[in-house]
């Protein structure tokens, strides 16, 4: 009888090692091809930005004050340059930059930070086609970038209206709490679009308008007051690029796991 109870048990083990190579090998292999696109689209679209941030952020330029006006030489003292007063009204200031292997490196750093988030991501959201599938329902192509949509409303668009992409030379709240909001929105988010879409009962989507409203009455952290070096004019269009990438990051990562998870699926 307990040889008989043993075999009985034995085809369950390879099932979940099959299920977890698939979710595995979906992860990683759109994980790796949604990095790769987002640094495509960071360095066409936002890194200039970034860049130009970074010059407000150490006085070599200023957008406030009058022609000759001098820079407070504080906020270029971590910077490691010795940056002289601009002339006035944005002009830049002669500075030592950077060697081209340091631009090599950071960009090498950014394309192997930006594959490990997504990678990460990515299995968040085939974890998520684990658990559809075990209620039912099956996973596709259309299916997945459906479900990347959602992804990126959840962990993009929606925190991002009370904690906006941010440049450096910009004031924000305490770190601490920006994370902790950040990341309960983000999760009260997706399980509002679980119900939405897979919620039996009338009853679900009430609580999911609640859910996905709740974070933004309770409200984002903000700083004491609002001030900083960068122009609001290049911070707007910084978290406009950076929102719109990530929508099409998140979307094309969303049909490429919903894809290879169908292939595998049927292989």
């Amino acid at each position: 009888m307990m040889q008989h109870m043993t075999c009985a048990m034995q085809p369950a083990f390879p099932a979940t090692d099959l299920m977890f190579q698939r979710m595995l090998a979906s992860a990683v292999f759109a994980g790796l091809a949604a990095g790769l696109i987002a640094a495509l689209l960071h360095f066409a679209l936002v890194q200039k930005y970034i860049l130009l941030a970074e010059q407000y952020e150490t006085g070599a330029l200023t957008h406030f004050g009058a022609a000759g006006t001098a820079v407070d030489p504080a906020p270029a003292a971590h910077s490691g340059h010795d940056h002289k007063a601009p002339a006035g009204g944005g002009a830049v200031a002669p500075h030592a930059h950077e060697a081209p292997q340091s631009d090599l490196q950071r960009n090498a750093f950014t394309v192997l930070f930006t594959v490990l988030v997504y990678v990460s991501y990515a299995m968040l959201l085939v974890a998520g086609f684990g658990i559809i599938e075990a209620i039912g329902h099956k996973i596709n192509p259309v299916q997945g970038l459906l479900c990347g949509l959602a992804g990126f409303v959840a962990f993009q668009f929606a925190p991002a209206i009370g904690v906006a992409p941010e440049l450096p030379g910009t004031v924000a709240a305490e770190l601490g709490a920006r994370q902790i909001w950040w990341w309960g929105t983000a999760a009260a988010t997706a399980a509002a679009f679980a119900l939405f879409a897979y919620g039996p009962k009338p009853w679900a989507v009430v609580v999911a308008v609640g859910l996905i409203a709740a974070p933004h009455v309770i409200g984002a952290p903000q700083p004491d007051a609002f001030y900083g070096v960068v122009p609001p004019e290049v911070s707007a269009i910084f978290a406009a690029r950076v929102l719109a990438t990530g929508l099409v990051v998140w979307a094309a990562m969303g049909w490429i796991a919903g894809h290879l998870w169908a292939r595998g699926s049927t292989s």
